[in-house]
C-alpha cells in the first residue's frame, strides 16, 4: 500500500518560499556531438518542475546523466545541454549550479536551478551517509520525482529522504506508482503480460514471478527462442540460452497448472544473416533450418496474438516481439503494437526499445500509461520492494 506524501498535496502557500529538492530523472541520450537525441525524460519532468516553481518555491532539481566517474565529470556528463532543453520548456532561464555540494548558492522564489550531474558527486552511488545529510540540509522539502531510479538506493534517491525535513514523491513518481498497481494490484483480467528481449537470463526472475499472476505470458525475441527450445522445436543458429531450457520448461508447467498459457510462435520470420537488407521468409517453425536466424514472429502468430490482446482486460509490455528496427522483421512487433493500441484493456508498456516500437507505430496516444522507466519498471513487475519508495512509505503520507 502507497502511503507517501506528494507534492502535489501542497497549496501554493505551503509552498511560497520554501526550497524545493528535486530529484528527477534527466538522464537523457546524448550524441557525440553533444546534442540531446530524446527529450522524453526531460517533458515528463517539467509537470513537477512547474507545480513548485508556480507557486513560489526556490526550485532546485538535479539527476544523473550517464555513469560518470565520482568526482571526475566529464564534459559530455554535465547537464549543461538539460538546462538550456528545460529553459526553452520551461520559459526561463534555467541556471545550471557546478560546485553545489562545496559552494554557497542561493535561488530566489520561483526561480527554477539545475544542479550539476549528481553522480560527479563522490558518496553518491554508495549512497553515503554524510552525503545524504549535507544535500538534505538544502532544502525545505525533498522531492522524488525519478521513479527511473527508484529500485537504486543512492544518495539522492534513498539518503536524502531519510534525511530531509519532509520527503514526498513527484507527480510522475505517483502517476508511475498508480499506473502499475492499477496494472498488477488491480489488474482486469485477462492480464496480460508480453516480455520480450534478448536474453531469458536478465529477465528470468521477472517471467518467474509473473507466471504466477498472470493469464497469458507473451515472450518475444531471444526469450522465444530459449522457450521454444524448451518444446523440443528447432531454431537454427537463433540467438538462444539453452543452459536456461529447464527453467523455460518450468515456467510453462507453473502456468499451465494455473490454467494459464505461454503461446508460442507457430510461424517465424527468419533470414541467413542479421543486416537489414537480409531476405526474410516466412516458415512454419517445424520448417526452420539449421542455418536460419529468427527475427521476428510470423503472420499467424501475430494474427492471433492480436485477437487475444483485443479480448484482454489488461496488458503489461515490456519489450519488442521482433528485431522491428529493421523493415523486414517489423511486422510482428507492428501488429502486436497496433492490437495493444486498439484493445479496450488498460495498457501499460515500460522500457526503452518498448518506447521506442510506440513511437515508430505513432500508437503513444493509445496506451494508457508509457512508465519512462526500464529497470524499476522490471523489478516492481517482479514484486520487489523499491529502495526510493520505501524510504517515502517510511517516511508517511
Amino acid at each position: 500500500m502507497m502511503q507517501f506524501k506528494k507534492l502535489t498535496d501542497f497549496s501554493p502557500v505551503q509552498l511560497s518560499g520554501q526550497s524545493v529538492f528535486i530529484r528527477a530523472d534527466l538522464n537523457v541520450p546524448i550524441d557525440d556531438a553533444g546534442n540531446i537525441t530524446d527529450d522524453t525524460r526531460i517533458r515528463a519532468a517539467l509537470v513537477g518542475i512547474r507545480f513548485a516553481a508556480e507557486a513560489g518555491a526556490r526550485v532546485m532539481v538535479t539527476s544523473h546523466l550517464g555513469r560518470p566517474t565520482e568526482g571526475e565529470l566529464k564534459p559530455i556528463e554535465s547537464l549543461a545541454r538539460v538546462a538550456e532543453s528545460l529553459g526553452k520548456y520551461l520559459g526561463q532561464s534555467v541556471r545550471l549550479v557546478k560546485n553545489w555540494i562545496s559552494e554557497e548558492f542561493s535561488v530566489a522564489d520561483g526561480e527554477i536551478v539545475l544542479l550539476e550531474n549528481c553522480r560527479g558527486n563522490v558518496g553518491e552511488k554508495s549512497n553515503g551517509a554524510a552525503l545524504s545529510k549535507t544535500m538534505a540540509a538544502l532544502c525545505d522539502i525533498y522531492v522524488n520525482d525519478a521513479f527511473g531510479t527508484s529500485h537504486r538506493a543512492e544518495a539522492t534517491t534513498e539518503g536524502m529522504a531519510h534525511h530531509a525535513k519532509i520527503a514526498c514523491a513527484g507527480p510522475l513518481m505517483a502517476a508511475e506508482l498508480d499506473a502499475l498497481t492499477t496494472a498488477l494490484a488491480n489488474a482486469k483480467r485477462p492480464l496480460v503480460a508480453i516480455v520480450a528481449g534478448s536474453k531469458v537470463s536478465t529477465k528470468l526472475t521477472i517471467l518467474d514471478a509473473l507466471a504466477e499472476k498472470v493469464d497469458l505470458l507473451i515472450v518475444g525475441g531471444g526469450i522465444a527462442n530459449t522457450f521454444l527450445l524448451a518444446q523440443g522445436s528447432a531454431i537454427g543458429k537463433s540467438l538462444a540460452e539453452p543452459d536456461l531450457v529447464d527453467e523455460a520448461r518450468s515456467i510453462i508447467t507453473k502456468m499451465q497448472a494455473r490454467g494459464a498459457a505461454v503461446p508460442l510462435p507457430s510461424d517465424v520470420v527468419c533470414a541467413k544473416r542479421f543486416s537489414p537488407d537480409a531476405i526474410a521468409t516466412i516458415k512454419a517453425i517445424g520448417d526452420v533450418a539449421e542455418d536460419d536466424l529468427i527475427f521476428d514472429i510470423g503472420p499467424d502468430s501475430a494474427a492471433a496474438l492480436a485477437k487475444t490482446l483485443r479480448g484482454a482486460g489488461t496488458i503489461v509490455w515490456n519489450g519488442p516481439v521482433g528485431v522491428f528496427e529493421f523493415a523486414a522483421f517489423s511486422d510482428g512487433t507492428r501488429v502486436v503494437a497496433e492490437a495493444i493500441a486498439a484493445s479496450s484493456a488498460y495498457s501499460i508498456a515500460g522500457g526503452g526499445d518498448t518506447v521506442a516500437a510506440i513511437n515508430a507505430f505513432g500508437i503513444a496516444d493509445r496506451i494508457d500509461y508509457i512508465s519512462t522507466a526500464g529497470g524499476a519498471f522490471l523489478e516492481f513487475l517482479e514484486g520487489k520492494e523499491l529502495a526510493a519508495v520505501a524510504v517515502l512509505n517510511e517516511r508517511g503520507g
